[in-house]
């Protein structure tokens, strides 16, 4: 969910031709969050094959991601690690949302109401190793490459920005900025249709507009709430901006409000500013394994042939270098 920072930042305009040639790393558990969410039957229930196991992450996968590399785009997947002990209670809140789509899923699938049984069906998504073990077999069959982080998804794709190893992170979360990512790309899709909404927002510029350094605007996430703290309560993100002005800091901002935090701050500062990351990652582009993709995609999945191998040759075309460097 992240820190709702929506009215603060100043997003400029981008279009998908400013983004050729570039690497972006693209948070998985949120990009395949969204293929489970949306590519489903019409009564809500998820794309399967024949066998019963879930391929909607692997239809979305396979196919925008070898649209976006048709582009001359070069999306680096990473996926979660173990979440920090402080993200325990958002966790749980979100199981418990889920149980309670799950139950009005079935309720409205009872009744025959498919709009709102899709609905609620979208809103019962959840990762499990599996759907994580096979999403990671097809990148590697595709030659597309992953990171797997020690805890966040988003810290270790907005490090490898800020390393300049990549140009910017695809995400819909504002913690990035908090995480430093230096530029992020928001609403990235594929259809022409929705082109007009792709966004890019840079921590520098908008650091500047808000006067604030990165730490404070961390300090400015606790107040409003984050993953790992509640936040005050009827503090937005503009009023949480004018304390931290006023008072400097996160403790001098709370103690005016006469208020205290349930965790310790110093914690969730270390989390954002200095988070456990992998250094020694590697980053190359593959040739796709053709025959391994359609055995995988086809022959276990149920993928259409034809327009399997579309979406091979739109690998092939791109990924004739074997290295990174021949990217340049």
């Amino acid at each position: 969910m992240g820190v709702k920072f929506k009215d603060i930042t100043n997003p400029e305009p981008i279009e998908m031709k400013e983004l050729e040639g570039k690497i972006l790393t693209v948070d998985a558990s949120n990009v395949i969050y969204k293929f489970l969410s949306s590519m489903r039957q019409t009564d809500g229930t998820p794309l399967r094959d024949l066998n019963g196991h879930i391929t909607s992450h692997l239809n979305g996968i396979m196919f925008q991601t070898s649209t976006l590399i048709e582009k001359d785009i070069k999306p680096v997947y990473v996926f979660d690690g173990k979440a920090p002990d402080l993200k325990k209670e958002t966790q749980e809140e979100r199981i418990n949302i889920k149980k309670e789509s799950e139950k009005k899923y079935l309720e409205a699938k009872e009744v025959g109401d498919v709009v709102a049984a899709r609905k609620y069906a979208a809103r019962t998504t959840h990762l499990n190793k599996e759907i994580i073990k096979s999403s990671k077999k097809l990148l590697d069959l595709m030659g597309i490459p992953y990171v797997q982080a020690r805890t966040e998804g988003e810290a270790q794709a907005s490090y490898m920005v800020s390393q300049n190893d990549a140009w910017a992170v695809v995400s819909q979360d504002y913690d990035c900025l908090q995480f430093g990512a230096t530029r992020m790309i928001r609403n990235l899709k594929l259809s022409k249709s929705n082109s007009k909404n792709l966004e890019l927002i840079s921590l520098e510029k908008t650091l500047k507009e808000l006067n604030l350094t990165r730490e404070q605007l961390v300090d400015v996430a606790m107040l409003v709430g984050t993953d790992f703290n509640k936040g005050v309560y009827g503090i937005g993100a503009k009023k949480g901006i004018k304390l931290i002005h006023k008072y400097g800091t996160l403790e001098k901002a709370l103690e005016s409000l006469n208020e205290t935090m349930e965790v310790d701050a110093e914690l969730i500062r270390e989390i954002f500013l200095n988070p456990n990351v992998v250094h020694n990652y590697t980053i190359e582009f593959k040739r796709p394994k053709k025959s391994q993709l359609l055995d995988f995609l086809c022959g276990e999945h149920d993928f259409d042939e034809k327009r399997t191998i579309s979406a091979i040759k739109k690998l092939q075309a791109k990924t004739a270098q074997s290295s990174l460097e021949d990217w340049f």
